[in-house]
């Protein structure tokens, strides 16, 4: 599908899309717990139905009614299949240790993208708990032989996937001798880890950490099950506030400044980039301003480099942001990408492997080839509403986290042209 992007001024009100980490944490975390949870305003996308499919295999009930889903939990069962996880790192990391509590032997299997992400970590991890486990090179196909989880002392590295840890977490109450986690490195992306111990407190299960997070402690206990409500996703609003700091006025309704999500600190960038920035209690809104240079650590909130790059391409000055390596094994080599679709409108970039610096300029309309990867596109397309005649291919990937994200484009007075609509 290839989308053709107009120059537009937009202006209106949107409602954020639920979050896709909290959707995920949240039916994992209702699995794991015996008894019936209801999820309330899930986010409903390819990257949350692969979770659901997956645990449908194993033995969960998931009864789908709109925006609420009724999940009976407990009762694990070994699959009759291989359980594939599409392109969802998430649906494959939690439930590689969410196997190990499962009787007999489970194998993973991931999409094209999914299967060059490394996951050798957690596999390690696992071992190191009594778990039997293998996985191919350093990625999927995983097998897990699972049963009774040992537990003990884990030492895993901080800064590779903070999924690594999460999955950990997950399971260590079903731990016989509980588990401590010992991080050799620093942990990045903090605030996704937060998310996980945010949401095991939700389903009664409570973790030991230090407010640094360098370590954990998880005794034996039980998941509680629990009504639980999904807010609304900044990584998915960053688009959206970001449209308004350059083409007009967007208020976005279903986003909590109080979130434990590390992409609201999209809110401290556009600020420090003089975007007009009004604050509600579950809104914001962003007016079109003149826009400056920025310095800015990226290391907790990865998944903001493409939205702030193509602010950076207009901004005054030349913007740098460092701690982007981990971007290079997400759905697509993002630093890479970022840089060659600003390069392709016009805009001086300089790629390191841990630090980008742009140029701001005047970008001009151009063809993007986002890799299949949701966010290359939808930050492209911002900024191609700023320049006009901008072509985004392969623009059904924002189905993995956004499926409606044309039509709020659209809605919002976007001129796009969907498949030559």
């Amino acid at each position: 599908m290839k989308v053709l992007i107009h120059r537009s001024e937009v202006k209106g009100k949107v409602s954020a899309p639920p979050s896709k980490s909290y959707t995920i944490r949240g039916v994992m975390c209702a699995a794991l717990a015996n008894g019936e949870s209801e999820i309330i305003y899930p986010l409903i996308s390819d990257d949350t139905q692969a979770a659901i499919n997956v645990l449908h295999q194993v033995g969960i009930r998931i009864h789908q009614n709109g925006d609420r889903w009724q999940v009976i939990g407990g009762n694990f069962h070994k699959p009759n299949a291989e359980l594939f996880c599409g392109e969802s790192a998430a649906t494959l990391r939690l439930m590689t240790a969410i196997c190990s509590i499962i009787p007999g032997e489970c194998r993973l299997t991931a999409g094209a993208s999914l299967s060059k992400r490394p996951v050798k970590p957690l596999v390690q991890a696992l071992r190191q708990l009594g778990v039997n486990c293998s996985c191919q090179g350093d990625v999927a196909p995983v097998k897990v032989h699972g049963g009774g989880l040992r537990g003990g002392v884990v030492e895993l590295s901080g800064d590779i996937s903070s999924q690594f840890i999460s999955a950990i977490l997950l399971i260590s109450p079903f731990a016989d001798e509980g588990v401590k986690i010992r991080l050799t490195t620093p942990l990045e992306s903090k605030p996704f880890v937060l998310m996980t111990l945010d949401c095991q407190e939700r389903f009664g299960v409570r973790v030991e950490c230090p407010e640094d997070l360098t370590g954990f402690a998880v005794v034996k206990q039980r998941y509680k099950p629990a009504k639980y409500w999904v807010e609304g996703d900044w990584s998915s609003a960053s688009y959206l506030l970001a449209l308004g700091a350059v083409a007009g006025e967007v208020k976005v309704e279903n986003i909590n400044p109080a979130s434990w999500q590390g992409d609201k600190v999209i809110l401290n960038f556009l600020r420090d980039m003089g975007a007009s920035v009004k604050i509600d209690r579950d809104s914001v809104t962003v007016r079109k301003s003149r826009l400056n240079a920025i310095r800015a650590d990226l290391s907790d909130c990865i998944d903001l480099l493409p939205t702030v790059a193509i602010l950076a391409a207009v901004a005054d000055g030349v913007s740098e942001f460092v701690g982007i390596e981990r971007a290079r094994i997400k759905e697509s080599d993002r630093v890479s990408a970022v840089r060659q679709g600003l390069e392709r409108m016009g805009i001086t970039v300089g790629e390191e492997r841990n630090r980008l610096t742009i140029q701001g300029s005047k970008p001009k309309g151009s063809v993007i080839v986002p890799r299949d990867d949701h966010r290359i596109a939808m930050a492209f397309s911002i900024l191609g509403l700023l320049t006009g005649e901008t072509i985004i291919n392969n623009a059904e990937c924002v189905s993995k986290t956004f499926p409606g994200f044309w039509d709020v484009l659209k809605n919002l007075g976007s001129e796009v042209e969907v498949n030559g609509e």
